[in-house]
């Protein structure tokens, strides 16, 4: 190597060493200007979240949530109340998988748990990225004493306690009362605003849901500070949660079990009794029924599930509130109609017949030969059809519809189950025309069998059984529709707002009761008093009716007592119940009336 070669290698190795130092400062100067910049962003920019974060590790939010409101009878007797339901939770974050090993198996060892069923609720919290997985549900207060014994050898699982409801009386009045049900993450999205937590309940249908806000309280709770093991070092700050308002219904709970008995050996049906005064309702109970156990179970069968979410019998579907063929029990509309309009008078008399034609249609007597000639009271007595044909063909479809809309149908009644009631239907010419909810407009004209079918409660006629319990008052009250309610809470019911004077003639008025009397003294409604000497003065109708959708006949009997000044309407019915009102419907409103004549003795 030549001596130029030398001296430039020399003069590099100087130069490179003469600035070492400046590239070991630069290579500081940036490693603290990250820092610098790093130290910046989390306690300037960013000191907020990560004194957040820092909190959240030594701080533990202890959530205790408020007790639901109990609903009460009227004499303050307990219909739904709650207890405890103990959940056995894992914190996954604070086991690992080998772990969790050992203490399934001691978990199954000591609770009698099998290990299969905690691997399979283990499996899916993990799927779910779950951040406390429910290992088992309802444990018994046995398990968690033995729990509690051994919690110390149990780190990352816990004992969770919550507040479920509890039903004394098991499914009475189920579709009333409603259910509660884990809030979803969705509601928790939109509700989480108003106080509720994830693991919240809420009212899901009936009364539970129309008074929800009353019922639920406020979520309180204790503030801990713990250790970095998870320890509890100190609490600082308790806030005790707000219980939930009892409810105080209109249900009477001797006449409600009164209701289920009288229904008990029925297939389906319902019953409700109310005061015609002030639209209070005594009882109100539908068959089939369903347990609202079932949503508090923590895993039901599957066929505890089919049979209450896919049976062909609707369990979750209020009789009471959905609409059927009313028969006979109609026949108030009828004379209704044929009075207001002034085309059939109080007084008018008509000869009945073996059967009237209709369009292509003979429409028979009950009795297949005719009654002669009669007069309303008699008519609503032996339950005249061919009677009825004539007032109500006579008087017109929309006289019909104008009486019907004065009793309440074709409306809602203004109960507080919104949700479950159906509107129910009264057909009428305009209703035709414009397609009968199903068809085109124009394309399905209203027919003479129409309206005869629709004079004896038939085919284009639906109604609910608190509708027409609605209708009856009005005839028990001396001429007031009042509006039906499960609580009376605050609310005047006596007020115009809820209690309107029906715009009918006190001739009209008078001379329906007076038939309805008559059923019982001495027409299809005699039974009514059978077993019952001191029962007071009754009036109501029998009916029976086809079902339109293809099924067996309904039974149904309507009837109010005392006579004269009424402070009970009953209104029966028979699902598919072949062989008429007064066999199988007026018995069920007996037993209703002897409950209510006992409860009126012991006052």
């Amino acid at each position: 190597m030549s001596l130029k070669n030398k001296s430039f290698q020399f003069q590099n190795t100087k130069i490179r060493l003469i600035n070492q130092p400046g590239v070991l400062f630069f290579i500081i100067l940036i490693f603290f200007t990250s820092i610098v910049g790093r130290l910046f962003w989390m306690q300037i920019l960013n000191g907020s979240y990560y004194r957040k974060l820092s909190d959240e590790n030594r701080i533990r939010l202890i959530s205790k949530a408020p007790i639901r409101g109990r609903l009460l009878d009227r004499n303050k007797k307990v219909l739904v109340d709650n207890r405890f339901l103990y959940s056995l939770v894992l914190q996954p974050r604070l086991v690992n998988s080998k772990r969790w090993l050992i203490l399934r198996d001691r978990l199954s060892s000591l609770l009698n748990i099998s290990p299969d069923s905690l691997e399979l609720a283990y499996t899916k919290g993990l799927t779910k990225k779950d951040l406390r997985i429910v290992l088992a549900r309802d444990i018994t207060h046995e398990n968690v004493l033995r729990f509690k014994e051994q919690e110390r050898h149990l780190k990352g699982v816990q004992i969770n306690e919550e507040l479920v409801r509890y039903y004394p009386f098991n499914s009475l009045a189920s579709h009333s009362f409603g259910y509660t049900q884990l809030i979803t993450r969705n509601e928790y999205k939109r509700l989480s605003e108003k106080g509720y937590e994830l693991n919240d309940r809420i009212g899901r249908s009936g009364l539970e849901a129309a008074f929800e806000s009353h019922l639920r309280g406020e979520w309180g709770g204790e503030m801990l500070e713990v250790d970095s093991t998870g320890v509890v070092q100190s609490s600082l700050g308790f806030k005790l949660p707000k219980a939930g308002k009892d409810l105080v219904l209109t249900i009477d709970l001797r006449l409600q079990l009164a209701a289920e008995r009288a229904l008990k050996d029925k297939t389906g049906g319902a019953i409700v009794a109310l005061d015609p005064r002030t639209g209070a309702i005594r009882a109100i109970a539908s068959k089939p029924t369903f347990d609202p156990d079932f949503f508090v179970k923590p895993s039901p069968s599957k066929k505890e599930y089919d049979q209450l979410f896919l049976s062909d019998e609707l369990p979750l579907m209020s009789r009471a509130l959905n609409a059927y063929d009313p028969g006979s029990t109609w026949k108030i509309v009828t004379g209704m109609a044929g009075m207001e309009t002034g085309k059939f008078p109080p007084n008018i008399e008509l000869e009945t017949a073996k059967c009237i034609q209709y369009g292509g249609h003979c429409f028979p007597e009950h009795n297949k030969k005719g009654f002669g000639i009669l007069g309303y009271e008699d008519a609503y007595r032996i339950s005249s059809n061919t009677f009825f044909y004539q007032v109500g063909v006579g008087s017109g479809s929309i006289a019909l519809y104008d009486a019907a809309r004065k009793l309440g149908f074709d409306e809602f009644t203004g109960i507080e189950l919104l949700l479950e009631e159906t509107k129910g239907l009264v057909g009428n010419e305009l209703w035709a025309k414009q397609g009968r909810g199903w068809g085109k407009p124009g394309e399905t004209p209203w027919l003479p069998e129409d309206i005869a079918s629709a004079s004896i409660g038939q085919s284009v006629v639906q109604v609910t059984p608190l509708q027409l319990a609605r209708a009856y008052a009005v005839f028990a009250n001396q001429g007031y529709l009042i509006t039906p309610h499960l609580v009376d809470g605050d609310v005047d019911w006596m007020a115009t707002e809820y209690r309107q004077k029906v715009d009918i003639k006190k001739s009209t008025l008078q001379t329906i009761r007076n038939g309805l009397r008559q059923v019982v003294q001495r027409g299809t409604g005699m039974r009514i008093n059978y077993n019952l000497p001191n029962l007071p003065p009754v009036a109501g109708k029998t009916g029976t009716a086809e079902d339109s959708s293809g099924g067996s006949d309904h039974a149904w009997f309507a009837c109010f007592a005392p006579y004269e000044d009424s402070e009970i309407v009953v209104v029966a019915f028979a699902q598919n119940t072949p062989g008429g009102g007064s066999v199988h419907a007026l018995p069920m409103a007996r037993q209703m009336l002897e409950v209510w004549q006992l409860i009126n003795a012991d006052k």
